[in-house]
């Protein structure tokens, strides 16, 4: 095993060190980040330098640049970071009423409105140390999905989008579009002519970021329109209102939205489930934090189908 001499060798604060360094792309600035004198810095960087055969930062002026051996290093010392975070603060027992621990998890702001707010109010009462931290996912995240699972806990996202990972399933939703209620061009119900003729409003429209409606409406024939793409479920309705455009939306959405000025519709086809579910990677499996939080999704989900 070659590499543990060297491994054993090395001051694992040293990654502390690099990550702000990377970060911050300024010895001054990375040694207020973490609260060291410039000088102690400094050191840690000739270290590094001697260590990587490499000048990580090179100076452009007044200014300091990554070099692309840095670039390289710093898509990889945030998971580091973490992993190593998971390993030091790993307990053979571990009491959730007096763990201060932080969940990480990715997901759409429809996400957070449902299972994340009930996620968060459960953990309040069971464990008040303990704390979520939901950000938004993006393409690039989901469609590299097992590494970005590696330094976080977990994402929800619905099937159709991630493949030989473990996963929990959740709740299921169903989808329906909305309108301007004022458009002069739906009367009544909506129909599949409606669908060509209109303009659309999209969520997420790439490779790995679509909506199981959206692409089923493809598979119908229907090209839908589309005039705007937003990352987000509940800005929609302030792309539709006032105008002649549609879009679709998670029935369980519509409780956090501002609906006025706006009406639902049903669509005209038999549009798939919307099976949500709580992914992770495998490395957190045997984990017994994870898994309590893996519960407490799964029960926070039981509370939103019974309130469905």
């Amino acid at each position: 095993m070659p590499d543990l001499p060297l491994l054993s060798r090395l001051d694992l604060n040293l990654l502390v060190s690099l990550d702000a360094l990377l970060t911050e792309r300024s010895v001054t600035r990375a040694a207020e980040r973490l609260h060291l004198s410039q000088p102690a810095l400094s050191a840690s960087l000739a270290r590094l330098r001697t260590h990587f055969n490499d000048p990580i930062l090179a100076r452009r002026g007044n200014t300091y640049e990554l070099t692309p051996l840095a670039l390289r290093l710093s898509e990889h010392t945030t998971t580091a970071l973490e992993a190593a975070r998971r390993v030091f603060e790993s307990q053979a027992t571990w009491d959730p009423t007096q763990s201060t621990r932080e969940f990480s998890v990715y997901g759409s702001d429809y996400a957070f409105t449902t299972i994340g707010q009930a996620v968060a109010r459960l953990a309040a009462e069971r464990a008040p140390g303990v704390r979520f931290r939901f950000m938004l996912h993006n393409p690039q995240i989901v469609d590299d999905a097992e590494t970005s699972l590696r330094s976080v806990d977990g994402m929800v996202l619905p099937h159709g989008h991630l493949n030989d990972l473990p996963y929990d399933d959740l709740w299921q939703d169903r989808w329906l579009a909305i309108a301007d209620a004022s458009n002069p061009s739906l009367a009544g119900q909506l129909t599949m002519a409606d669908l060509r003729a209109l303009p659309w409003v999209f969520s997420y429209q790439s490779r790995s970021a679509f909506t199981g409606a959206g692409r089923q409406l493809q598979m119908l024939g229907v090209e839908p329109r589309i005039t705007a793409v937003v990352e987000s479920f509940l800005a929609l309705p302030a792309f539709v209102r006032g105008t002649s455009g549609i879009a679709l939306i998670q029935r369980g959405a519509l409780s956090a939205m501002d609906m006025s000025g706006l009406r639902t519709y049903e669509l005209p086809f038999e549009a798939p489930p919307l099976v949500n579910a709580l992914w992770w990677h495998a490395i957190h499996d045997r984990d017994p934090e994870h898994v309590w939080m893996r519960r407490l999704f799964i029960e926070a989900a039981d509370a939103l189908t019974a309130t469905d």
